[in-house]
């Protein structure tokens, strides 16, 4: 298991000098082609994809549960809500002495993620928040079927239907108030239409050089021991 695998890595190869970057992600419904874990396993790409390319960063377990009320009523989805993902992140952010990285895949965290940076940083703590700007459509759409199919092929379903394609900004103020399910009922924003692995491929590239470049401008490169290799959770 991923996680195993990365709290030998933070056992054997973080100190407090080390930058530890925590996946955020959800457990929710994408559609009827993608798994529940669509926005954890694409945290942990990017994760793993930072720690491959600065020798100081070390991988925390994923938390696979977010912020996800907007797919209440279907099937499959868990949330903790905005008040419990806050607290999470400030308790995180708390037990360790270092910097900490979240990286976050679902949009639904945003809001928790930024109230807690805020109050991190009044207290004095060293840390930073990011996600991916992909673009496109919203949820289990192009964009992260793509994705999937270059991360996690095996998960991707055949049927790949496509859901509302209207703008995520018509969309919002409905979604705000009904949830997903009010105005695609197979839990859809976008057309899957056209996805592929090598599509997926060039939008992780582009993501991760995003990411490295932010951090870059954060830190400094501190040398730091052999890390082993770590696969992202399918």
């Amino acid at each position: 298991m991923a996680s195993i695998a990365a709290l030998a890595d933070l056992a054997s190869g973080a100190t407090t000098a080390s930058l530890v970057a925590v996946p955020l992600g959800a457990t929710e419904q994408h559609g009827p082609h993608l798994p529940l874990g669509t926005d954890t396993t694409i945290a942990c790409a990017l994760a793993f994809a930072l720690a491959a390319a600065r020798d100081d960063v070390v991988v925390a377990p994923a938390l696979p549960y977010g912020s996800s009320g907007e797919h209440a009523g279907f099937p499959g989805t868990l949330s903790i809500g905005q008040d419990a993902l806050q607290t999470i992140i400030v308790e995180l952010a708390r037990s360790w002495r270092g910097p900490m990285l979240f990286v976050s895949a679902h949009g639904g965290n945003a809001e928790p993620l930024r109230d807690a940076m805020r109050k991190l940083r009044i207290e004095g703590h060293e840390v930073r928040a990011w996600s991916p700007a992909f673009g496109g459509d919203a949820h289990a759409g192009r964009v992260e079927t793509s994705l999937m199919l270059a991360l996690a092929p095996a998960l991707v379903g055949d049927a790949r239907p496509a859901g509302n394609v209207a703008p995520l900004r018509e969309l919002m103020p409905a979604l705000r108030t009904s949830g997903v399910r009010a105005v695609a009922p197979n839990g859809v924003l976008g057309d899957p239409a056209g996805a592929s692995a090598e599509e997926g491929r060039a939008l992780l590239a582009r993501a991760v050089a995003d990411l490295v470049a932010f951090v870059d401008a954060w830190r400094v490169r501190r040398p730091q021991p052999d890390k082993p290799a770590t696969e992202c959770p399918a």
